[in-house]
């Protein structure tokens, strides 16, 4: 539309599209600068995770889900012997046993169908994973058959007592000598961690939640924790994201412009771990034996 005005007028009326122009441009820098501020992660920290760089982390240990489960002993055993590094999840008993397993339910590892958190762990010994003869080990136990440099990354489970868990964890982590990191999906067990166990390194798992049709949160819920922006709240020293959805905004920005630690899970194939190399610095694998070479060479 054009409009004929005399010369003030049209002066005035150029001034005033001009002024709402520039607002709109300062309106929408400040939005970015806030949302860059948001998602920001703490960079300090990467030398204590470089150790994380030179080895592969085996998804709930070096398991096939047949003659060795995933967060079992023997699991865990065959991945030090192998060298890898470990991931693993921890939940408390009904009796305040820490113990490691995946799953709210114990349906799929035992065919046992009650949730773990509300079974003792004397009644826990009792199953069996997968008609094995493992058993779901106590977190002590899987201590014990770690090496020094055994590289851990220990995920506190979301659900239940998830802040018991994360302050029985800490209190047995004391006086371990070993590599160890924690993470959660939960960002109130990561927010603990940074105000009151400000000395362990700590991880915000995420993945896109607006994608999950099973996940009961809200979709502003979902778009907070897909997209991050709570990290103001955590300040995680790194990121864990699901590696098929690399391309979220977020996860590239704190990947590429920040040049953020990211943590990869979980890798399903050698094909998908040369696709996703350049995004993240620490793999963490299953269903497949990565190649031999190291990946940081």
């Amino acid at each position: 539309m054009i409009i004929k005005l005399s010369g003030n007028g049209e002066f005035l009326f150029v001034k005033k599209s001009y002024n709402k122009d520039m607002l709109m441009i300062v309106i929408i820098l400040v939005l970015f600068i806030l949302y860059l501020y948001l998602i920001y992660l703490n960079n300090g920290r990467r030398e204590a995770l470089k150790p994380y760089t030179e080895r592969y982390v085996a998804h709930r240990g070096l398991f096939n889900n047949k003659d060795v489960p995933e967060n079992s002993l023997k699991a865990f055993r065959k991945a030090v012997e192998n060298g890898y590094g470990i991931e693993l999840d921890v939940q408390l008993t009904a009796d305040d046993q820490l113990v490691v397993f995946h799953d709210v339910s114990l349906y799929r590892m035992t065919g046992i169908d009650r949730n773990l958190t509300d079974c003792s762990y004397e009644e826990l010994q009792s199953y069996r994973l997968l008609d094995t003869d493992e058993k779901i080990p106590l977190f002590s136990e899987v201590l014990k058959v770690l090496q020094p440099d055994t590289r851990l990354i220990i995920e506190v489970k979301p659900e239940g007592r998830y802040i018991d868990t994360t302050k029985k964890t800490v209190e047995m982590m004391r006086d371990y000598k070993g590599l160890y990191n924690m993470e959660s999906f939960n960002p109130k067990v990561v927010r603990y961690l940074r105000v009151h166990e400000p000395q362990i390194v700590r991880g915000q798992l995420s993945y896109n939640y607006l994608k999950d049709e099973n996940c009961d949160l809200s979709p502003f819920v979902k778009f907070e924790l897909t997209y991050l922006i709570l990290n103001f709240y955590t300040r995680p020293d790194y990121v864990a994201y699901d590696c098929v959805n690399y391309r979220n905004l977020s996860f590239r920005i704190i990947s590429g412009l920040f040049k953020g630690f990211c943590v990869a899970w979980t890798v399903k194939s050698q094909e998908e771990l040369e696709k996703i190399k350049k995004h993240y610095q620490c793999f963490i694998f299953d269903s497949f034996i990565p190649d031999e070479n190291p990946y940081s060479s």
